[in-house]
């Protein structure tokens, strides 16, 4: 049963992540959001599974309510119309396309040099306070670079949404 749910967990986070960027049913930035919202709820699950109930509930209290609370207030403030869409440039899309390249190429030859580790990962205790320990000591910089990304998708939606002077 817990293999059926994974798996099930599993290919509804991936399909509502690619309706988060390449919606088919709205242009609408919020149906984007809430596609995102139904994605943070599955990836919740999937620790649920991995008996990590408490980034479960992490997962559920802070992205699904504060963080997408946020995102939302962000899109209504901008006051983003699904009809009024820009023109893509092509220079744009070809920078965008050469980034993604190189982050392909990166994560690549990242995963190609990663040598398994020799020893087993450090025994975490099922308390709070290990676990805000270990995440502000040995984890600190994924924390911090999931915060940083967090900022530049609020940057993102603020340049996405900006009138173009005519």
């Amino acid at each position: 049963m817990q293999a059926a749910l994974f798996y099930i967990f599993a290919a509804l986070a991936l399909v509502c992540g690619f309706l988060v960027v390449a919606n088919p049913f709205s242009r609408n930035p919020v149906t984007s959001a809430m596609f995102l919202v139904l994605t943070i709820v599955w990836l919740a699950g999937l620790f649920v599974l991995l008996e990590a109930f408490f980034l479960g509930a992490v997962q559920i209290l802070i992205y699904a309510g504060a963080v997408m609370v946020l995102f939302l207030f962000v899109i209504m403030l901008l006051d983003l119309r699904a009809e009024e869409r820009r023109r893509l440039k092509r220079l744009g899309l070809a920078g965008g396309g050469l980034v993604a390249a190189a982050l392909a190429v990166l994560l690549r030859a990242a995963i190609h040099e990663a040598t398994p580790a020799a020893t087993a990962p450090p025994a975490v205790e099922g308390t709070t306070e290990a676990l805000g320990r270990l995440l502000f000591t040995r984890y600190l910089l994924p924390f911090e670079v999931v915060s940083v990304l967090l900022l530049v998708a609020m940057v993102g939606v603020v340049l996405l949404s900006k009138k173009e002077l005519k």
